[in-house]
């Protein structure tokens, strides 16, 4: 099994920047996939990842590309989403998640309890 935890969300105006964390704990050496997920207020978490990683490579939804990045500490077994030029769009819950070999889109094994980011106008 493996343990995710998710924090760094808050409340932040638009323009701003906010850094997640994901600590994964048990057992991290089978993940070979982390992908960072959002759900908007009232709707289904979306089915695609916004960033995710999966061994050296990286992948970033379009709206997100070129402000989100995506990165590890392995030594932390932590797993970063560092936000940045955020819009009011990016209003949402944001889960970790994480498995075994396999495509970035998923499925994934393991979720985090997902953190909320707020992004005021």
């Amino acid at each position: 099994q493996v343990q995710l935890v998710e924090s760094g969300g808050g409340l932040v105006q638009a323009g701003g920047s906010l850094r997640l964390s994901c600590a994964a704990s048990g057992r991290t050496f089978s993940i070979h996939r982390i992908g960072w997920f959002r759900q908007a207020p009232g709707k289904e978490r979306e089915l695609a990842p916004a960033a995710a990683m999966s061994g050296g490579s990286t992948y970033y939804a379009d709206s997100v590309k070129g402000r989100f990045t995506i990165s590890r500490d392995n030594a932390k077994n932590t797993v970063y989403l560092q936000m940045d030029s955020l819009k009011p769009d990016d209003t949402d819950i944001y889960y970790c998640a994480a498995g075994g070999a396999g495509s970035y889109r998923g499925p994934y094994d393991y979720w985090g309890q997902g953190t909320q980011v707020t992004v005021s106008s």
